[in-house]
């Protein structure tokens, strides 16, 4: 009987007609990759596919009639005949064009078919369920924004994996052994930036929607410092912080001062004469002194509205003038410092899914008008957010110094009063710029203070252009984790015969290859960065808040700029890597410790070399884990299994830290951790874990925190107990009451009053889970 092809099964599993000229295009298709122009060949071809799948009974009888038997054939080996035919009439070019169209058609449907189940995933899964959806703590992935966010991130990792990548830092990274940060970024921004935000203030700034002028009051300025910070949020992927926010604000509390005391003159004296003549002397004062409120300024201020009154024969008494201009200012600058810390809390970035991860340096400026704006910055963290509750962002940073801060300084009251505010809110964090790595920096200006990002990362070496070692106008540009008890526990694979000494040799052997790898990978995605145009970023370079930018044309590619920035090579999980090397962590070890040290050192050094090399700012960063510590040790233990002291935990210790769990005094802790700070030149932080509430005992605080900087620490702070009421949902230090909602440990909380404070709950979620409550029940458990 005569056999014909009759239809096709596609992968779908739907069928269609057979028909050969495809089957000719296609080969002509491919002929045509490699020159080829033969149509009649591509014809014969197709015609002996044909006869092979009838004659080899490739295909699957479909039916038949009295004389014709018609066969169904899968699309797969349909293609599969096509490549047999070309390679046995010897044309393997034309082959190798098909195989190579079809792996490539290949490749789009599976990358279309994750891609489905990906965005299924992120739409109809829990955070709680969904490791993607948490990647980032700062980002609600339930949030409609959130998930778009997520949507964008995984498709562009996706895609800069198999197109931008090298697939060997993409197999390291699969793997687990190292871990790129905001991979989804990779092609399109920079990481975080120390913001000069007087300089914007000063000389106003273009948004892109509008021109804004300088700002004539300290509340004013305290609004368009919250748009700076959202504006260049907008256009990065990591923190924004201020260096030195007390230096910034000063002038414009000046601002308000001047402000109040014509506001007296004018409460007190309708005289319109009086206070046009004080105003345009007030202004042209001002206009050579930044500052007003200091001896010398106020025996001036004095002297001329004492002179005023006489020349108007009103009584005047120019000391309560200025007195009351003083409190005034005070309260405006409190209100300006609290609608600050609400704003940071609240303003939309990135697709309005998150607030802006901000930071603020503050406590170096001893000016009056400077110390008025750190202390009502502390005393408005202090007070919370609308219901008390403790503000997340921005995170506030005091920078201490001898002869600025410390006992018997001008501002030692600030430094106490950070200590109060950190010992009920957490923050501020502490900086020291007494520190061996900050103090060689520090001439006695404002942009020299070595200021941190609230998260670590820290800017201020540039070997670059050295005369430009300052902090406001860079930040980092990207940095990448190496994953220490992964190649701790190769290196034990590979080498199961060694111990002690012989086996830290192997992993350190093993750590070079993989820093060398990290170098590799960070000036690839340096290449990327650095050929953005100006115009990818009309506020951070459009403005000029990146150093050097202000000369950059719309169309300049911003590589010499963003060299003044910093590449960082990051590492997670010392603790079980020692754990792994020699059973124990540099906790419970002096001699494991000088080990641990030995590492992070060899990381630091093997930093400064690459820049040696390159002529870029590589630096080391105790990384910030929070979004990679679960990933890294679920990979772990796939590769490795369950490991006591390694992985047997749901994450891997921070950085050099020594591991929460492990009971130790805070003294020994400092004394361990404090020598890894100056090897971490790209930022690192040390915690204090406080078992209990220190609020009441601020000496006890204060000489904690003395201590950790007379260690030579760079950064760090104390965490405690902070309480949740699980009805009210506020979050804060909780005595015997609740300071939101007044319940009792143990009580229930009327239904009415859970209704006025559900809607402002810090944790939207939470309220939330009262939402079936019905409005009869009268009251509600402690849950």
């Amino acid at each position: 009987m005569e056999k014909r092809i009759s239809s096709i099964i596609k992968r779908d599993g739907k069928k269609e007609p057979y028909n050969e000229s495809k089957i000719q295009a296609a080969i002509f298709k491919a002929a045509k990759a490699v020159d080829g122009v033969d149509e009649e060949r591509a014809r014969i071809l197709a015609y002996k596919v044909n006869a092979y799948i009838l004659e080899k009974g490739v295909g699957e009888l479909e039916y038949a009639d009295d004389s014709i038997e018609f066969y169904q054939v899968n699309i797969e080996d349909i293609q599969d005949s096509v490549e047999k035919i070309l390679i046995e009439n010897q044309h393997a070019k034309t082959a190798k064009a098909y195989i190579l169209y079809r792996k490539q058609r290949s490749d789009i449907r599976d990358a279309s078919g994750a891609l489905m189940k990906l965005m299924k995933e992120l739409t109809f899964s829990d955070s709680r369920h969904c490791e993607m959806k948490r990647e980032n703590a700062n980002i609600d992935g339930n949030s409609t924004m959130g998930t778009m966010l997520k949507y964008g991130s995984e498709v562009a990792k996706d895609f800069n994996k198999k197109f931008l990548i090298r697939e060997e830092h993409v197999k390291a990274y699969e793997q687990g052994i190292i871990h790129i940060h905001d991979m989804e970024f990779y092609a399109l921004t920079l990481n975080c930036l120390q913001i000069d935000a007087g300089k914007l203030l000063d000389g106003g700034f273009n948004t892109g929607h509008g021109a804004l002028r300088s700002p004539s009051s300290i509340g004013a300025a305290a609004t368009l410092l919250c748009i700076i910070i959202q504006s260049n949020q907008n256009e990065m992927f990591g923190g924004q912080s201020v260096p030195t926010l007390d230096f910034s604000l000063a002038p414009y509390v000046a601002c308000s001062y001047i402000k109040n005391i014509l506001l007296y003159l004018e409460a007190n004296f309708n005289n319109d004469d009086l206070a046009a003549d004080v105003k345009n002397a007030l202004k042209a004062y001002h206009a050579g002194h930044r500052l007003l409120m200091n001896d010398e300024a106020k025996k001036a201020l004095l002297g001329m509205l004492t002179e005023f009154a006489q020349k108007y024969a009103v009584d005047v008494d120019a000391k309560k003038a200025l007195d009351f201009a003083y409190k005034r200012t005070d309260k405006d600058t409190y209100q300006a410092m609290e609608a600050l810390i609400h704003n940071l809390c609240t303003l939309n970035s990135r697709a309005g899914s998150q607030v802006p991860f901000s930071s603020l340096n503050t406590g170096m400026d001893t000016s009056e008008e400077g110390r008025m704006v750190t202390k009502n910055l502390f005393l408005a963290t202090e007070a919370g957010l609308g219901n008390g509750e403790t503000p997340i962002f921005p995170i506030s940073i005091f920078s201490m110094k001898k002869g600025v801060n410390r006992k018997g300084d001008p501002n030692y009251d600030l430094f106490r009063l950070a200590c109060r505010c950190s010992a009920k809110r957490l923050f501020p964090n502490f900086n020291n710029i007494d520190s061996s790595f900050n103090s060689i920096y520090y001439d006695g200006k404002p942009e020299t203070i070595c200021a941190v990002m609230g998260c670590r990362t820290r800017v201020l070496g540039n070997d670059y252009a050295p005369d430009k070692a300052v902090t406001p106008g860079r930040g980092n540009l990207s940095f990448t984790t190496v994953n220490l008890p992964y190649l701790a526990l190769l290196a034990r694979s590979e080498h199961p015969e060694l111990e002690g000494e012989k086996l830290f040799n192997a992993f350190m052997e093993m750590a070079e290859q993989y820093i060398r790898l990290l170098f590799e990978q960070l000036l690839d995605r340096f290449e990327i960065q650095a050929k953005r145009k100006a115009r990818n970023y009309p506020f951070l370079m459009g403005q000029g808040v990146y150093l050097g930018s202000e000369n950059l044309r719309p169309d300049d590619e911003i590589r010499e700029v963003i060299k003044h920035g910093t590449l960082s090579i990051g590492f997670i999980g010392l603790a079980e890597c020692l754990v792994a090397l020699f059973g124990k962590h540099h906790g419970e070890d002096a001699v494991i410790n000088e080990k641990g040290v030995a590492v992070i050192k060899y990381f630091h050094d093997r930093c400064k070399d690459e820049t040696k090399r390159t002529g870029l700012n590589f630096s080391l960063i105790a990384s910030p884990a929070e979004g990679c510590s679960g990933r890294l040790l679920r990979l772990t233990r796939d590769r490795f299994g369950v490991l006591k002291g390694i992985t047997d935990r749901d994450y891997f210790t921070n950085s050099f830290h020594v591991p929460v769990f492990h009971p130790i005094r805070a003294w020994d802790k400092i004394q361990i951790e404090s020598r890894y700070h100056k090897y971490c030149l790209a930022g690192a932080i040390s915690y204090i874990e406080a078992a209990e509430d220190l609020s009441p005992n601020i000496d006890a605080f204060e000489t904690i925190v003395t201590a950790m900087a007379d260690s030579d620490m760079g950064y760090f702070s104390i965490n405690h107990p902070v309480d949740r009421d699980p009805v009210c949902g506020y979050v804060g230090i909780i005595g015997d009451t609740c300071p939101r909602c007044g319940r009792h440990d143990g009580e229930g909380l009327p239904l009415s009053v859970l209704k006025k404070v559900r809607g402002y709950s810090p944790d939207p979620k939470y309220a939330r889970s009262y939402a079936t409550v019905q409005e009869k029940d009268d009251t509600l458990p402690n849950k």
